[in-house]
Formats: structure tokens, sequence, C-alpha cells
């Protein structure tokens, strides 16, 4: 099991002590995009006005809009993949079956060769029947 991490970050100018499993690099970057946020909704008109409550749930209904909206993003990535991974599978089973045709008609255009080597032959013997015949009848 992975062993555990604390960090210490600075979130809206206080120090936080976050415990974790995760890299203390990945802590102080989910610190960072928190400190993102507050700073984000500071610039909005009245937000400073409100209190420090009414700022908090703000930050937080804003940092769940953005949780839901990536969520969101990844469903329809993941339909995408779903969809081009069946593109894909019917694409394989197309390229399979016309392998399988090529395979097929190779052996059918390797048959008529033999068969028009075959019946090259014959006319030559025929051929050559014909003119020891000729030879014969003169």
């Amino acid at each position: 099991m992975a062993e555990k991490v604390s960090a210490q970050v600075l979130i809206g100018g206080r120090i936080f002590t976050l415990s974790g499993y995760e890299s203390e690099e990945y802590l102080q970057k989910v610190a960072s995009y928190v400190n993102g946020k507050i700073n984000e909704m500071k610039e909005a008109e009245g937000f400073s006005k409100q209190s420090y409550d009414i700022q908090a749930t703000l930050t937080e209904l804003n940092i769940a809009d953005d949780y839901f909206k990536a969520k969101k993003q990844l469903d329809i990535l993941e339909m995408e993949i779903e969809t081009k991974d069946k593109e894909i599978y019917d694409l394989k089973h197309e390229l399979i079956s016309a392998q399988i045709k090529s395979e097929s008609s190779d052996k059918a255009i390797d048959e008529k060769v033999n068969e028009i080597e075959e019946l090259q032959k014959k006319i030559l013997q025929l051929e050559t029947e014909l003119e020891e015949y000729k030879e014969l009848l003169e």
C-alpha cells in the first residue's frame, strides 16, 4: 500500500496540512487549483462583500460546477471512444472479409492460369499432331 503523505499548503491566505496517498506535488496542485478558483471568484462583482461562509459556498459551487462539466466531457469522450472502437471492430471484420475474398479470387485466378497453361499445351499438342497428319497426307 502507498505511504501516506502530508503537505503544508496555502489556500486563501491560510496554511493547511493536507494528508493523503498522493504525492506532495499533487496535493500542492490541488491547493493551487482551489486558490485559482478563490482568486477567480474574488474578481466577481459583489463577491468580496459576502460573508466568508457565502464566499466559501460560492467557491465550492464553482468547483463542483467545474467537476460536473469535466465529468460530462469525460462521458462524451468515453462514448466517442466506444463508437470509434465499434467502427474499428466493423472495419477489421470488413478487412478480413475482403482478404478472404481476395484470397479466394487469387486462388481462382491461379486455377484459371493453370487451366490456360494446360489448354495451351493441348493446343500445341494438337497443332503438332495436325502437322504430322498433314505430312502423312502429302
